[in-house]
């Protein structure tokens, strides 16, 4: 039998890949607290950023402000292990197929009891 953390999110198969890391628990568990809507999840209507609220919002510093002052307040209630260390915004804006209806989002992160740095990157896009 496999041993392992928790199972690599999402399932694929019948046969489930474990989580083998510490590292790679707190990545996936932070990229499904941004990724959860508040009241998706069961027993716990306030858990959850629901990053996709903001896709149609416009493009600019206030939503990114607005996303992040989300992530920040979620992770404090539900991750109080993890601190923040950085949240970035990045647009193609040079690519004019992907502006403006793209962004990633980068996030740096340090789990404290392990002070092991971590990196988060999503993509958002409305094509």
């Amino acid at each position: 039998m496999t041993t392992g953390l928790a199972p690599l999110l999402p399932l694929r198969s019948s046969r489930f890949n474990l989580i083998q890391t510490y590292e790679d628990l707190v990545t996936q568990n932070l990229k499904m607290l941004i990724l959860t809507s508040p009241g998706e999840r069961v027993m716990d209507v306030n858990f959850g950023v629901g990053l996709k609220r903001f896709l149609f919002e416009r493009n600019d510093q206030s939503t990114y402000q607005a996303i992040i002052s989300k992530v920040t307040e979620q992770v404090g209630q539900y991750m109080p292990f993890v601190e923040l260390q950085k949240i970035d915004f990045t647009t193609p804006e040079n690519d004019p197929d992907r502006f403006p209806n793209y962004v990633r989002m980068s996030v740096t992160f340090k789990i404290i009891p392990l002070q092991v740095t971590g990196l988060l990157q999503l993509d958002t896009n409305i094509d």
